[in-house]
């Protein structure tokens, strides 16, 4: 199940990288749904590499994440993965620019991995997806609040 959401951003596309990058501080400047945030492992440059722990409400529930970059291709995007009951989640943040501005755009696929979870996805799948949606376009709206306010 794929979840995408998109803002225009008044701003840079360097200034914008410096927001979504800074993982580290995600929950103390930037992001409001994310309530902690701690760094586990560092690549020695770059972002691929990056492993961090995060808790953040779903369901009205603290849920804790183990996140890693997978890819990223500075000022243009990041690609994240997690795995969690029996779920592989992956992320993409990218940054796009037209006429019209400067657009920032998450995506969230959600993969069930087994019968159990494929079997679970189906009935979960639709309210899933809009608590999904919400979160992430209030990701989207707090970075750029973070990145116009600069």
């Amino acid at each position: 199940m794929i979840v995408e959401a998109q803002v225009t951003i008044n701003g840079s596309k360097a200034a914008i990288w410096a927001t979504i990058t800074n993982i580290e501080s995600a929950s103390e400047t930037t992001i409001s749904g994310i309530e902690n945030i701690q760094v586990l492992e560092k690549p020695a440059n770059g972002l691929v590499g990056l492993r961090w722990r995060q808790t953040r409400t779903l369901f009205g529930k603290a849920a804790t994440a183990e996140k890693w970059i997978t890819d990223a291709a500075e000022n243009e995007f990041y690609k994240t993965r997690a795995e969690s009951d029996g779920f592989v989640f992956l992320s993409t943040i990218s940054i796009s620019e037209s006429s019209g501005g400067i657009t920032l755009t998450s995506s969230h696929d959600s993969k069930p991995q087994g019968i159990v979870a494929r079997l679970l996805s189906i009935p979960m799948g639709l309210l899933f997806k809009g608590v999904a949606k919400k979160a992430l376009l209030q990701d989207l709206n707090d970075i750029k609040s973070a990145v116009e306010q600069e």
